[in-house]
């Protein structure tokens, strides 16, 4: 009798951990779908694979990174992150993982690690609802180090119904065309123009208004920006980065190329070096950025 008193107890508390790990993670979605619906509109990653894998990587943000650090992907440093640390175990000792402000600053620059990483460009040739394809995709380009990485990312997936999130109209792109490689310039969103389009159809990629983008770029209705210049799909900022305080005017420079160059406005880049009409700006000065 105590035996079975015993197992029936084992078994209610059994139970009630795996309603607390369902209700845990049905709270996750709820809290962070709309920001995975967003990452989909802006890049074309699935938003079902974003909630899935953060679901994952942060035991649908109990573990210590999501808590401590609002690292929800379990995204490392790597040698370009220069932002706060946390050193924790995970495949060694005490690797460095990247902290972020908010859960929000995490689920960007887990689309950006996508966008930018060469290993994961393929990923971006399948469908935003192509979610077994891209499941695959990141196994097989290394994301994370577990064999049954895909079929997780999967079983999340279809136990959840978070393909319900995904959309045809993810990034809207031309027939055949690749979506933009997006960088952080100054901690702003950017995309580097292409030979031979225009800004409409950079607005038309990330389902921006046009005059926003012309707002955003400091740009009048008729000029289309050179191939190659940055343009930014958020506000740039007063001043540049602290990697960035002075910079030697060229021939061919001008103010507005660059305060594209270094994502910094044109209005406070003229006040804080005294630019006018009567004190232009001239090859060899040196402009004070910050």
């Amino acid at each position: 009798m105590l035996f079975t008193l015993a197992s029936c107890s084992v078994q209610k508390q059994t139970v009630a951990t795996h309603a607390a790990a369902k209700d845990a993670y049905s709270e996750y979605i709820g809290r962070y779908s709309d920001m995975a619906v967003e990452q989909m509109k802006q890049y074309g990653i699935p938003a079902s694979i974003t909630l899935a894998q953060g679901l994952l990587e942060s035991d649908a943000g109990r573990s210590t990174l999501a808590t401590k650090c609002n690292n929800h992907f379990g995204i490392k440093c790597h040698s370009d992150w220069t932002g706060r640390k946390m050193y924790h175990d995970d495949d060694e000792r005490q690797e460095c993982f990247r902290c972020y402000r908010d859960a929000d600053e995490s689920f960007r620059d887990h689309s950006l690690f996508l966008v930018n990483g060469a290993r994961y460009k393929s990923l971006f040739k399948l469908g935003s609802t192509d979610y077994k394809g891209w499941a695959k995709g990141l196994k097989a380009a290394g994301y994370a180090t577990s064999p049954t990485y895909a079929d997780k990312l999967i079983e999340l997936i279809e136990r959840y119904g978070l393909d319900r999130y995904d959309s045809k109209n993810g990034v809207r792109l031309k027939p055949g065309q690749l979506p933009h490689q997006p960088l952080l310039v100054n901690g702003q969103r950017c995309v580097a123009m292409r030979e031979g389009e225009t800004l409409k159809d950079i607005a038309r990629e990330y389902g921006m208004q046009l005059s926003l983008l012309r707002r955003f770029n400091e740009v009048e209705r008729k000029f289309t920006p050179p191939a190659g210049t940055k343009i930014y799909l958020e506000r740039k900022k007063s001043r540049a980065d602290r990697e960035h305080r002075t910079y030697v005017v060229k021939k061919g420079d001008s103010l507005w190329s660059i305060s594209q160059q270094f994502g910094i406005r044109m209005k406070p880049l003229a006040k804080r070096n005294c630019l006018s009409a009567e004190n232009p700006l001239t090859v060899g000065m040196t402009l004070l950025l910050r």
